[in-house]
Formats: C-alpha cells, structure tokens, sequence
C-alpha cells in the first residue's frame, strides 16, 4: 500500500482561460434526471413550502402539467452542475450568477441536457487567471428549455500554472 493519492488530473485539458473564445457553443457530455429525493430534500431544506412541490393532488390537471413540480433553484443548479466540467474545471472563483430564467416546469423524472455560449472573456485583476462570462441553458427531454442564466467565472491562465 502507498500513502501516495492516486492522480485525479483534470478530465479535459481545454478548459483554461486561454481556451474559451467568444461566440464559442459546446452541449455538454453528461445529462441528468431529476428525481424526487433532490427535490423533496433541497425544497425542505430551504422551507419551500409552495403546493406546487408537496402536493400531488393538487397538481393533478394543473395548466403546469401533472405531478409536483421541481423547486427551480435545482433545476439551476443541475444545469451548472453539467456544465461545470468543460467550463469551470480550472475556476479559482465564482464570481457571479444572475439573468436566472425558469422558462418551463421540470417535473420528476425529467432529465437535463445543459448548453454554454461563450459571452465574453476578459483580464482579470491578477496575472495568472482571466474573467470569463458564459450564457448557460438547460433543456428537457423533449427539447424545451427549461432554465437559462449567465454565469461569470475567475478560470485559470495555463501560461501561469502548467508547468511547460
């Protein structure tokens, strides 16, 4: 046995700041379903107490479609969560999320392709890593969108930490 960890380097290698140009799209790899127990315990935790997510019944017929509706804060995150390997695997910060958009109800069950528009890219304040603002969307199985936001992030410069 070795007291050495085993190496967990980076899942891709075109993920520095030096990488992303504006204008550049990518679908991420990974898609996920959104199961009850990520709604139940986050809308808990957060004492959402709106119908909508605990009860069933009333759901029924309802014009947002049948079943409880997922708390939109986790389809949000769920949607940076997929995006997270190819665009922020080397991020020092997450400097900020906003122009957040629900567009269509997530229900149980449904599952969440994620998207990224480069927006822009920028210096930063310190030699080693640069600004980068993504546009990010999330779409359900049947192609909707369901979530929209813009997401700015402090990523890396390889030039400063990867030895040549």
């Amino acid at each position: 046995m070795t007291d050495t960890p085993p190496d967990v380097g980076l899942t891709g290698d075109g993920n520095y700041f030096e990488d992303f140009s504006v204008g550049q799209r990518m679908q991420h790899f990974r898609s996920a379903t959104i199961d009850e127990v990520e709604n139940n315990f986050i809308t808990k935790q957060v004492m959402n107490t709106a119908q909508g997510h605990w009860n069933e019944e009333a759901m029924r017929g309802s014009p947002l479609g049948d079943g409880r509706l997922v708390f939109g804060l986790i389809t949000g995150s769920m949607t940076v969560g997929l995006t997270s390997q190819d665009t922020a695997e080397n991020a020092l910060a997450e400097v900020g999320l906003d122009k957040v958009r629900f567009r269509k109800p997530v229900h149980h069950g449904d599952t969440i392709t994620a998207y990224t528009e480069v927006l822009s890219i920028d210096d930063a304040d310190r030699d080693d890593a640069g600004v980068v603002r993504f546009k990010h969307w999330g779409r359900n199985q049947g192609g909707d969108v369901v979530c929209e936001l813009e997401r700015t992030v402090l990523i890396k410069r390889r030039s400063h930490w990867v030895a040549s």
